[in-house]
């Protein structure tokens, strides 16, 4: 839904989609079932980048669809000397062809989000405003730094974007609030609600701005997009100077 937005503003956008769920793959309208090549075969160096990359139907983004056999990739890099390093030197290459370069992490610390990790030059952390994401958060900035320490040294946490936020809830108030004390702006002020159209878009093979432009859940996203780029065009003025 990010990756659509910014597209959306005009932003070259490339996702890449290294869960074995392949959920972000099926909610942009791909059979992640189907695919010639995998993004698995170009981490294990058996096909190139280039073979792997599809463009999303109906739009101008690409992706690196994901799917079940990135576990395959889990498995057998577990035992390569340069693992972690693989992700990135497949972007090597293409990197410059994009604006922006999503990747949809697994929900677990394991070697595909490493690669994740030490590819990225930032971490945007969506978390919903409970108890239990506040220990996981905790857990997360731990295995960020020991990517910072061991990796890639340039890696940072560009925001916390909440979803299914519910400001009526005391809960989701008094969580925001900490976010909010602790990270101060690196909490994005865009929230994302909970919506229905928002969860029906991927069962349709789309995101939601193709699918209810009009909706909440879309118009929140165009909204996070454009705070996105303009931090990133304040941040890279900041460096120019």
């Amino acid at each position: 839904n990010l990756a659509a937005s910014l597209s959306a503003m005009m932003r070259k956008v490339l996702i890449i989609d290294m869960d074995p769920q392949g959920n972000a793959t099926t909610g942009m309208g791909i059979d992640k079932n189907e695919q010639e090549y995998s993004l698995s075969e170009a981490l294990l160096n058996q096909v190139s980048i280039d073979q792997v990359i599809k463009t999303v139907p109906d739009t101008d983004i690409d992706m690196l669809p994901g799917g079940a056999d990135m576990t395959v990739a889990e498995i057998t890099l577990m035992h390569e000397d340069d693992r972690e390093y693989r992700l990135r030197a497949v972007l090597e290459n293409i990197k410059g062809n994009y604006d922006y370069i999503v990747i949809d992490c697994p929900p677990s610390l394991n070697m595909l989000t490493v690669n994740a990790l030490v590819a990225a030059d930032g971490i945007m952390i969506p978390m919903q405003c409970e108890y239990y994401a506040l220990e996981g958060l905790s857990a997360l900035m731990g295995s960020v730094e020991t990517i910072r320490e061991s990796s890639n040294p340039d890696l940072e946490i560009t925001g916390l974007l909440r979803t299914m936020y519910d400001p009526r809830n005391n809960l989701a108030r008094d969580v925001s609030s900490q976010l909010s004390e602790y990270f101060g702006d690196k909490l994005y002020n865009t929230s994302i609600p909970r919506n229905v159209r928002l969860a029906e878009a991927p069962s349709h093979g789309l995101p939601v701005l193709s699918y209810d432009k009009h909706s909440r859940g879309a118009l929140a996203y165009l909204a996070m997009a454009a705070e996105m780029i303009r931090k990133d065009t304040s941040r890279v003025a900041e460096l120019s100077n």
